[in-house]
């Protein structure tokens, strides 16, 4: 064996450099592997009884074959297909469900006509109609909001109910009577796409993994102990209208808990990423494959994710409790093209349906949603294999305890070291008792103790600075190339810790460098557990979680490490020990022995002779071992690099001369008996779980927000979150980091070079990592006038590089500026290319096409016969469409749909009044008949009457005016929406986009209608 290899775990360069880098590397990529790598799908097309995967893909390819957004022909026949789908899943599983449609299919007719104890009822919901508001933005000149919109919706949504073992026979949707008191669990999926998305994971895959529910719950011996709900439900891209339309159904008072299905991206993983209490999450936490983590739902509570999906519905409006599930990246596939069935795959249609059918298994067979709101929870998964749930109240106890017990338990460790006199930390000299002209004996226990916070600075300032300055620079190089922003935050990190460690280790070596590192960490990570405690009572925020771990791992490698100085001699027998009375003493004693054996020894001096001779080459070649020095008289030199006076020759052979005391070069003399091996004990408690733990929370953020920048998000999020995370994953390193040798930082350092240089000038948009821009056209239909718009991110030259390459665009002069809509971003605006979504005939020669457009909605406004009010009958309706809109220029305080019924749990019209009604009708071309009422002196109360007369008496929520005194009048355009894009030339302006694009650009919709043609009316 080698020397140098003689203890191959000692705390000496080789070692520590190999097992460290071993243990990070391993570690790493696992989570890489974990994260990146879908789980296979089984061989088996039917893995479990009632599913069969060849059946999901084919029913996956139909669906997301085409644009199919609410507004839309596609809708429609996707809603049609997927009734013949149930009906089949249902012949071949249910015997005794009869299938005559007109039977069970429609609400006006199913009455008594549903044959009891079938195992399945289906609902074709084309009756449920809601009206509601939505609160506007919070008001950027004052503390107020500004006005809301409302909205009147007509839902088509779909329901199946599965019947429980437990729920019985009636049917108690037909005789009015309640549900069964313990209720069941609801499973949804949106089937409306986007109109620029196929919608494969947004959410098709969630639609088809509902088909197969369907299919598994009523083949025979899986029927589920409570009742299961399946809802494909139809609007949720628009404004979550189905969810809101679904709280009008019957069947919407059974379930007491929910899965909600959801898709944020295109393929991969689908992450549980929201859950309101810790019993449904324990539901899904049999999944075989989870991946889930609380900050995701602390950053819904906090408003970090603006986005909305069903799950809001569910659980404010209907009081359920349950889970949203969701694929989540890439986000630049998110509502595009490519969200298509090319760019997933059956290994993640497997992963969302398996969690689905073990999820649902937990949520119907227990008394989940019993027992009122639940319990706020903690939950993680690791390694994509176990899942983690426990109680927020259980996290927070832990916190507390850590905060009390740590640091008293270091205390009491401290004293018992004082009190044995071996505590060397903060000691700098040691007074030696009984001789009266002995001087104090430098003991140079505070070196070390300024290193760590010098080095943690400067190596987490780098990273910090690296992430403003390629904010500046280069702000979008995250959307394409993350991991070479997380190669050069680590390499940096590493580098610069590992020069300051060394160079400060040089000039002032301690044995005790490490333990004072772990008193630093431990000393401010208690500080941040007291911020976390606080979160987590206060706010129930439990996204701090990992935060509570790293603590605990901190504080038992500190305890460790001070544990070791019970090894050390005590102060008061090393300073004896080493006093130069002894050491002269020592010296004499030696000397006498030498004469003494040289007279005894007469005999044997021919065979001593050689001995002597061969003594100094021994020593020279003596096996080297992990207190070796570098220098071949370190046992002579040690101690003489901290004082002059005291020398480490007198305590390397003082009083006990069997003893071998080396010690690490430069190091003080009195560590010779330090352990060299629980250095990795200590590296593998501080290490392991640190990294597991925020690998998994960074390898997930990075996924969620390094391509939110094109939707309006902070730029510099990804950037600041990413020199944070990494600060977080190499502090586990940073107490070893002197004992590093220089192989592995120099590699480090081109590694950084070469990816600064990267991040610094490459293009930060490729055709895999498209930019998104949002896309919409305006015409005005009084005057013939089109605008397109493209919205996008407003630093650098992307957008307008993309509007420019558009041929109609030449010659045009191009107008940017801020977007209303969406924060962050800029609109640029130009006369489009004129739509042709209106089936027209021919224009006669030379009248151009803009003639026509007047006939594409019509609108007529009037005021009603009141005379206490300020209310008027508004009647629009728009060709080939089923989406108007009317905007007002001053916000009304009340509203009504003719004909349109009132549910109190939602209000019309927001507190500060209304500027914007949205309408939404099943049928094309419907008329709406809308009256309308607004007035400075008219406020509106959720519980305020109907509209549905014109009768001139007040309602509730309105203050009465005076008889006879009725304020200036309405204004405002009506606006109808077309969003249907599946056939080339009836959106030109979109096909150019589509067409001349640069590769790296990706389109997706801007509103809820590609084209909007309006009009102006006054009353």
């Amino acid at each position: 064996m080698k020397p140098h290899l003689s203890n191959p775990i000692a705390f000496t360069p080789l070692p520590v450099t190999i097992i460290s880098s071993l243990i990070y590397a391993a570690l790493i990529t696992a989570l890489l592997v974990t994260h990146l790598i879908v789980p296979s799908a089984p061989s088996n097309p039917t893995p479990t009884a009632g599913v069969n995967l060849t059946e999901a893909w084919q029913d996956l390819q139909y669906i997301s074959g085409a644009f199919h957004p609410y507004n839309s022909r596609r809708n429609d026949e996707t809603r049609d297909w997927l009734l013949r789908r149930i009906e089949q899943i249902l012949a071949s599983n249910t015997k005794r469900l009869l299938f005559d449609r007109s039977k069970y299919l429609h609400d006006s007719q199913f009455r008594a006509s549903v044959a009891r104890q079938s195992p399945a009822v289906v609902f074709s919901d084309v009756t449920s109609n809601v009206t509601f508001s939505r609160e506007g933005k919070k008001s950027s000149s004052d503390s107020g909001r500004e006005s809301g919109l409302s909205v009147y919706f007509e839902g088509t949504n779909i329901i199946v109910y599965i019947r429980g073992s437990e729920d019985g026979d009636e049917d108690w949707w037909i005789t009015g009577q309640e549900p069964p008191s313990k209720g069941g669990a609801l499973v949804n999926a949106h089937y409306d796409s986007v109109s620029t998305g196929y919608g494969a994971t947004d959410t098709g895959v969630g639609v088809i993994s509902i088909l197969q529910i369907i299919k598994h719950f009523t083949t025979e011996g899986n029927k589920p102990k409570r009742g299961i709900v399946a809802l494909l439900n139809n609007g949720e891209e628009d404004f979550l209208n189905g969810a809101r339309a679904f709280s009008q159904h019957p069947m919407s008072k059974f379930p007491r808990t929910f899965l909600n299905l959801e898709g944020a991206g295109a393929g991969g993983r689908a992450a549980m990423f929201r859950s309101t209490d810790t019993e449904v999450t324990r539901a899904y936490q049999k999944s075989q494959y989870p991946l889930a983590s609380v900050l995701s739902g602390d950053a819904f509570k906090r408003g970090i994710i603006r986005s909305e999906t069903d799950y809001l519905i569910f659980t404010e409006n209907l009081g359920l409790r349950g889970l949203d599930l969701a694929f989540y990246g890439p986000r630049a596939r998110y509502h595009t093209d490519r969200d298509d069935a090319r760019h997933t795959d059956v290994d993640s249609i497997w992963h969302m349906l398996s969690t689905s059918i073990s999820t649902l298994e937990g949520l119907s067979s227990g008394d989940i949603g019993n027992g009122g709101k639940g319990t706020d929870a903690v939950w993680f998964d690791l390694f994509g294999r176990v899942m983690a749930v426990f109680r927020l109240q259980t996290l927070f106890a832990l916190s507390v305890a850590l905060l009390v017990a740590a640091p008293l338990t270091l205390v009491v460790i401290g004293a018992i070291l004082y009190k044995v006199d071996k505590l060397y930390i903060f000691s700098r000299k040691k007074a030696i008792q009984g001789g009266e002209e002995e001087q104090p004996v430098s003991l140079h226990g505070w070196n070390g103790f300024f290193q760590y916070p010098v080095l943690v600075v400067t190596a987490s300032a780098a990273v910090i600075g690296l992430a403003f300055l390629i904010t500046k620079v280069n702000p979008f190089v995250v959307y394409s190339s993350p991991y070479a922003v997380w190669s050069m935050m680590l390499s940096a990190w590493l580098f610069v810790a590992w020069f300051f460690a060394c160079s400060l280790d040089y000039l002032r070596p301690s044995a005790l460098t490490r333990l004072y590192s772990l008193l630093w960490l431990f000393a401010i990570s208690w500080i941040i557990l007291v911020a976390v405690a606080v979160v987590e009572r206060r706010q129930h925020i439990a996204g701090g979680y990992f935060l509570v771990f790293y603590f605990a791992t901190i504080f038992l490698a500190t305890l460790t490490a001070l544990s070791e100085l019970f090894r050390l001699p005590a102060k008061s027998e090393y300073a004896e020990e080493i006093s130069p009375s002894n050491i002269g003493e020592a010296r004499s004693q030696r000397s006498q022995s030498i004469s003494s054996g040289q007279r005894l020894a007469q005999a044997s001096e021919e065979q001593q002779r050689p001995e002597e001779h061969e003594q100094p080459n021994a020593e020279e070649d003596e096996e080297a071992t992990e207190r070796t020095s570098l220098l071949r008289n370190d046992r002579h030199t040690t101690f003489a690099h901290y004082h002059q006076q005291d020398t480490a020759a007198p305590a390397e052979h003082a009083l006990d001369e069997g003893k071998e005391r080396k010690v690490y070069l430069g190091e003080q003399a009195w560590s010779w008996s330090l352990p060299t091996w629980l250095w990795l004990l200590e590296f593998l408690l501080l290490s392991v779980v640190p990294i597991v733990l925020v690998g998994q929370i960074s390898l997930l953020l990075t996924s969620s927000i390094h391509q939110t920048s094109a939707d309006g998000s902070s730029i510099f999020l990804p950037y600041i979150a990413t020199a944070g995370l990494t600060i977080l994953l190499l502090v586990p390193i940073s107490p070893f980091i002197h004992r590093y040798t220089y192989h592995i930082p120099n590699f480090l350092l081109l590694v950084f070079i070469g990816t600064l240089i990267y991040n610094l000038l490459a293009f930060p948009f490729s055709s895999n990592n498209r930019l998104k821009v949002f896309f919409d056209q305006h015409v005005d239909l009084d005057t013939g006038i089109n605008t397109v718009s493209l919205t996008g991110i407003k630093s650098g030259p992307y957008l307008h590089d993309i509007v420019t390459s558009l041929p109609s665009t030449i010659g045009q002069d191009i107008s940017c500026v801020d977007s209303k809509t969406r924060q962050g971003l800029q609109v640029c605006s130009w006369h489009g290319l004129p739509p042709r979504v209106v089936p027209t005939p021919p224009p006669a020669l030379g009248i151009p096409p803009q003639f026509g457009y007047a006939e594409w909605l019509s609108v007529e406004a009037a005021r009603t016969n009141s005379t206490t009010r300020n209310e008027a009958l508004i009647t629009l309706s728009g060709k080939d469409s089923r989406a108007c809109k009317l905007v007002f220029d001053t916000p009304i305080s009340d509203f009504s749909v003719v004909g349109a019924g009132q549910d109190a749990r939602f209000a019309r019209v927001a507190k500060e009044g209304s500027k914007e009604i949205r309408l939404w009708s099943r049928t094309w071309e419907k008329p709406w008949r809308v009256r309308v009422r607004w007035g400075g002196d008219v406020s509106f109360s959720s519980s305020s009457s109907s509209l549905s007369s014109s009768s001139s008496s007040s309602s509730d929520g309105l203050k009465k005016q005076q008889p006879g005194k009725r304020s200036a009048g309405l204004n405002g355009r009506a606006v109808c929406l077309w969003s249907d894009a599946n056939d080339s030339g009836v959106i030109p302006a979109l096909d150019e986009v589509w067409k001349y694009a640069p590769v790296w650009a990706a389109v997706s919709k801007n509103a809820d209608g590609l084209v909007e043609g309006s009009k102006a009316f006054l009353v």
